[in-house]
């Protein structure tokens, strides 16, 4: 049964939508008494955070749609009159609503007296992040879910200076700047002022991009690299920037080129899923690939897979960063002394220890991008969640589109060498050990669970996880360095095992990380990290399950 107070919110809800379909659809739904939809799509407004907006399409506050983008873009706005800043541009990808969603965000904007810049054609969120700094705008606005399924859509938001005390400097909006928008988007009840007042952009922009990051290869190498854009917007980018450099054209993974919102071929549009990157394996094979290279829908990250003694395998985020750090420190040690390398916390410790043998300053910061970006003189830093930022004066944000250039480049150089990436991690963990980490995700349909376990952990702390015992225990929500509070939990257990656990930021998801560090990466030495991981792995699911 509906009750009039529902049904008051749904009707005023209804006289405030910009788009007839979800008007309509909430209208069949109240006719209809359908509460079972109703429910849900009225269950509160979708919340911004750090993250900016993310969740499924649909009708009401409580689900991606214009009037809710309308709403968080008037919110954006006061946001940004209230400190003087006028300018904004704003890109988008290949997902459902995205185009709608960003000539309504336009239309706001405009209404809020914006100077507005819009892309001119769906892009990867690297060429937005960089169109920030380029046209020295005010705000970036990137209408994007990533790699979340293709019912999703979302909003991220990038600042271009300082503000309020921090040095955003083209980069994603972190604490205080979230709670300051959303609240000013919770007053955004009244009927909305729209103009039509913006620029399209030619690919002036876009030139521009590939230019500066065909740079990060400046010699030629022969290289087959296979390349997939998992049905995003990569394919066009990543081809311009390697015709730029000099480099063949990537063999394409054909039925993953075009972007298409319904990502037909994939379980989930997300490089690091099982299964997800398996057609490109295929085609590595049927080509004799060097290395095969994936983006994710937006291409703000990159994966690559291997030929390993013969047969293909996915190299882990961890492996990947760890590539990175030691080519850049190795090829450029004049440029990275006055630079710093990054990682977030729950990626590998072998950067650090990259870092270290290289002279190199290295920082720690919390999950997320967000963070590294507002490190001063970042040289390099990267997420285990396979996000690089190989190039940071061009994109202060991870690029999936500089990643791959650079793994063609390693690759190629290798090659030329007699060489493979193969190889060259071999002496990596010749050098600092073999470091095995393994990403655990859980999905939960109750999300106070999430609280109440890692509250129950916190008052009665384990001496021992799996047989190992504990050597130290970091709450992360008192931490005792320089890392701001963040809900977590770090152990550090004998024989170099590092655990961390943390909801996600994005997702119903809590994630566990493992790390075990041995001497070398012998057969010994790798089935006893092997077994270790395997000993951990179902007591901590068992924590949440």
């Amino acid at each position: 049964m509906i009750t009039a107070e529902l049904r008051a919110e749904v009707e005023e809800w209804i006289a405030l939508d910009p788009d007839p379909k979800t008007a309509a659809l909430l209208q069949e739904w109240l006719d209809t008494e359908n509460e079972a939809e109703l429910r849900p799509a009225f269950a509160g407004f979708l919340q911004f955070g750090t993250a900016g907006l993310r969740g499924p399409i649909g009708p009401g506050p409580s689900r991606m749609n214009r009037a809710v983008v309308a709403r968080a873009a008037a919110g954006i706005a006061a946001y940004m009159n209230e400190r003087g800043l006028k300018s904004v541009v704003i890109g988008r990808d290949a997902r459902h609503g995205s185009e709608d969603f960003t000539f309504e965000s336009a239309a706001i904007f405009s209404g809020a007296g914006m100077e507005v810049f819009v892309l001119p054609r769906p892009l990867p969120t690297p060429v937005l992040a960089y169109a920030v700094r380029d046209l020295q705008v005010d705000c970036g606005i990137m209408v994007t879910a990533s790699h979340n399924p293709p019912q999703d859509n979302g909003y991220k938001v990038y600042l271009g200076g300082v503000v309020d005390g921090i040095n955003y400097n083209a980069s994603q909006i972190v604490s205080p700047a979230d709670e300051a928008i959303s609240a000013h988007i919770a007053q955004q009840n009244h009927e909305l002022v729209r103009g039509a007042e913006w620029t399209i952009l030619n690919d002036d922009v876009l030139n521009r991009y590939v230019a500066r990051t065909a740079l990060i290869a400046p010699t030629r190498y022969e290289v087959k690299a296979v390349y997939t854009a998992m049905h995003g917007v990569g394919t066009e980018t990543v081809e311009k920037v390697f015709a730029e450099a000099g480099f063949a054209a990537p063999i394409l993974v054909s039925a993953q080129t075009a972007p298409d919102p319904d990502f037909p071929t994939v379980a989930f549009p997300n490089p690091e899923e099982p299964g997800a990157i398996d057609l490109s394996l295929e085609v590595g094979r049927a080509s004799d690939g060097d290395v095969v290279i994936a983006n994710d829908p937006d291409a703000d990250r990159c994966a690559a897979a291997i030929n390993d003694g013969g047969s293909w395998r996915m190299l882990t985020g961890d492996e990947l960063g760890s590539l990175f750090g030691e080519y850049l420190a190795t090829t450029s040690p004049e440029r990275y002394r006055e630079r710093c390398f990054a990682n977030s916390i729950v990626s590998s410790s072998i950067l650090s220890k990259i870092a270290k043998r290289h002279g190199i300053e290295f920082h720690e910061t919390l999950t997320g991008f967000k963070w590294l970006a507002k490190l001063e003189n970042l040289g390099f830093g990267y997420e285990e969640a396979i996000g690089y930022s190989v190039d940071p004066q061009t994109v202060n944000d991870k690029d999936g589109v500089s990643a791959a250039i650079m793994l063609a480049r390693i690759a190629g150089e290798l090659k030329s060498q007699g060489s493979s990436i193969s190889q060259y991690l071999k002496k990596i963990n010749a050098t600092y050990g073999f470091h095995k980490t393994v990403q655990i995700s859980i999905r939960v349909q109750d999300l106070s669970n999430i609280g109440r376990v890692l509250n129950s952990i916190r008052a009665s702390q384990p001496d021992e996880i799996a047989g190992l015992r504990v050597l130290r225990f970091d709450d992360l929500m008192r931490p005792a360095g320089a890392l701001p509070p963040t809900d977590g939990l770090r152990f550090y257990l004998e024989s170099d095992v590092r655990v961390i656990i943390r909801p996600s930021g994005t997702e119903p998801k809590v994630k566990c990380y493992i790390e075990v560090v041995c001497p070398s990466d012998s057969v010994e030495d790798r089935s006893s990290a092997d077994a270790i991981a395997a000993q951990l792995s179902p007591v901590l699911r068992g924590l949440f399950v």
